[in-house]
Protein backbone atom coordinates (compact mmCIF):
# COMPACT_ATOMS: atom_id res chain seq x y z
CA UNK A 1 0.00 0.00 0.00
CA UNK A 2 1.41 3.35 -1.05
CA UNK A 3 1.75 5.92 1.70
CA UNK A 4 -0.48 8.96 1.74
CA UNK A 5 0.78 12.16 0.21
CA UNK A 6 2.26 14.38 2.92
CA UNK A 7 2.03 18.14 2.41
CA UNK A 8 3.47 20.91 4.57
CA UNK A 9 1.53 24.16 4.21
CA UNK A 10 2.50 27.53 5.63
CA UNK A 11 2.64 31.27 5.31
CA UNK A 12 6.12 32.57 4.63
CA UNK A 13 7.37 36.00 5.57
CA UNK A 14 5.56 38.81 7.30
CA UNK A 15 2.08 38.38 5.85
CA UNK A 16 -0.43 37.28 8.47
CA UNK A 17 -3.45 36.55 6.29
CA UNK A 18 -3.93 32.82 6.69
CA UNK A 19 -7.54 32.17 5.75
CA UNK A 20 -6.69 30.85 2.28
CA UNK A 21 -3.92 28.52 3.43
CA UNK A 22 -6.20 27.11 6.12
CA UNK A 23 -8.95 26.46 3.56
CA UNK A 24 -6.46 24.70 1.28
CA UNK A 25 -5.07 22.66 4.20
CA UNK A 26 -8.57 21.49 5.08
CA UNK A 27 -9.34 20.65 1.46
CA UNK A 28 -6.16 18.59 1.12
CA UNK A 29 -6.99 16.77 4.35
CA UNK A 30 -10.52 16.08 3.15
CA UNK A 31 -8.99 14.66 -0.06
CA UNK A 32 -7.05 12.10 2.00
CA UNK A 33 -3.67 13.77 2.23
CA UNK A 34 -1.69 14.11 5.44
CA UNK A 35 -1.28 17.83 6.05
CA UNK A 36 1.12 19.55 8.41
CA UNK A 37 0.26 23.20 9.03
CA UNK A 38 3.43 25.10 9.96
CA UNK A 39 1.66 28.35 10.75
CA UNK A 40 2.47 31.99 10.10
CA UNK A 41 5.63 34.03 9.70
CA UNK A 42 7.90 31.14 8.77
CA UNK A 43 11.29 31.54 7.17
CA UNK A 44 12.54 29.43 4.27
CA UNK A 45 14.92 27.78 6.74
CA UNK A 46 12.01 26.88 9.05
CA UNK A 47 10.09 25.29 6.21
CA UNK A 48 12.93 23.26 4.79
CA UNK A 49 13.82 21.96 8.25
CA UNK A 50 10.18 21.01 8.82
CA UNK A 51 9.95 19.42 5.36
CA UNK A 52 12.92 17.22 6.18
CA UNK A 53 11.64 16.31 9.66
CA UNK A 54 8.13 15.55 8.41
CA UNK A 55 9.31 13.67 5.29
CA UNK A 56 6.88 15.56 3.07
CA UNK A 57 6.18 15.11 -0.61
CA UNK A 58 5.16 18.73 -1.14
CA UNK A 59 5.41 22.22 0.31
CA UNK A 60 2.42 24.48 -0.19
CA UNK A 61 3.47 28.07 0.35
CA UNK A 62 1.05 30.96 0.65
CA UNK A 63 2.53 34.38 -0.06
CA UNK A 64 0.75 37.70 -0.27
CA UNK A 65 3.64 39.91 0.82
CA UNK A 66 5.22 40.43 -2.63
CA UNK A 67 8.38 38.65 -1.49
CA UNK A 68 7.78 35.59 -3.69
CA UNK A 69 10.74 36.28 -6.00
CA UNK A 70 13.04 36.09 -2.97
CA UNK A 71 11.35 33.43 -0.85
CA UNK A 72 10.54 30.74 -3.41
CA UNK A 73 14.09 30.66 -4.86
CA UNK A 74 15.55 30.50 -1.34
CA UNK A 75 13.32 27.55 -0.47
CA UNK A 76 14.38 25.74 -3.65
CA UNK A 77 18.04 26.44 -2.87
CA UNK A 78 17.76 25.11 0.68
CA UNK A 79 15.90 21.99 -0.45
CA UNK A 80 18.64 21.31 -2.98
CA UNK A 81 21.35 21.73 -0.35
CA UNK A 82 19.56 19.19 1.87
CA UNK A 83 19.15 16.72 -0.99
CA UNK A 84 15.40 17.27 -1.07
CA UNK A 85 14.99 18.46 -4.65
CA UNK A 86 12.29 15.82 -5.18
CA UNK A 87 9.93 17.76 -2.86
CA UNK A 88 7.29 19.61 -4.86
CA UNK A 89 7.20 23.33 -4.09
CA UNK A 90 3.87 24.85 -5.01
CA UNK A 91 1.84 27.68 -3.63
CA UNK A 92 -0.66 30.40 -3.89
CA UNK A 93 -1.10 34.09 -3.63
CA UNK A 94 -1.43 37.12 -5.79
CA UNK A 95 1.57 36.90 -8.09
CA UNK A 96 1.88 38.58 -11.50
CA UNK A 97 1.76 36.16 -14.44
CA UNK A 98 5.23 37.07 -15.73
CA UNK A 99 6.70 36.32 -12.30
CA UNK A 100 4.81 33.02 -12.11
CA UNK A 101 6.52 32.06 -15.37
CA UNK A 102 9.91 33.00 -13.90
CA UNK A 103 9.23 30.95 -10.76
CA UNK A 104 8.19 27.93 -12.84
CA UNK A 105 11.45 28.17 -14.80
CA UNK A 106 13.31 28.07 -11.47
CA UNK A 107 11.54 24.85 -10.51
CA UNK A 108 8.47 26.00 -8.59
CA UNK A 109 5.34 24.02 -9.40
CA UNK A 110 2.00 25.59 -10.18
CA UNK A 111 0.94 28.77 -8.42
CA UNK A 112 -2.75 28.91 -7.58
CA UNK A 113 -4.50 32.25 -7.33
CA UNK A 114 -7.44 33.21 -5.16
CA UNK A 115 -10.61 31.35 -6.03
CA UNK A 116 -8.93 28.27 -7.49
CA UNK A 117 -11.16 25.26 -6.85
CA UNK A 118 -9.64 22.94 -4.25
CA UNK A 119 -10.23 20.01 -6.61
CA UNK A 120 -7.79 21.56 -9.08
CA UNK A 121 -5.11 21.88 -6.41
CA UNK A 122 -5.69 18.31 -5.19
CA UNK A 123 -5.50 16.92 -8.74
CA UNK A 124 -2.27 18.77 -9.46
CA UNK A 125 -0.56 17.67 -6.24
CA UNK A 126 -1.63 14.04 -6.71
CA UNK A 127 -0.39 13.92 -10.30
CA UNK A 128 2.87 15.74 -9.65
CA UNK A 129 3.75 13.73 -6.54
CA UNK A 130 2.98 10.49 -8.40
CA UNK A 131 5.24 11.61 -11.25
CA UNK A 132 8.06 12.47 -8.84
CA UNK A 133 7.71 9.23 -6.92
CA UNK A 134 7.85 7.23 -10.14
CA UNK A 135 10.89 9.18 -11.33
CA UNK A 136 12.74 8.57 -8.06
CA UNK A 137 12.03 4.82 -8.30
CA UNK A 138 13.47 4.66 -11.80
CA UNK A 139 16.77 6.28 -10.79
CA UNK A 140 19.68 3.87 -10.34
Amino acid sequence: MERKIRVLVSKVGLDGHDRGVRVVARGLTDAGMEVVYAGLHRTPEDLVEAAEEEDVDALGISIHSAAHMTLFPRILELLSLKGLSNVLVTGGGIIPKDEIIQLEKMGVGRIFGPGTPIEEIVKYIREEVARRRAASLSKP
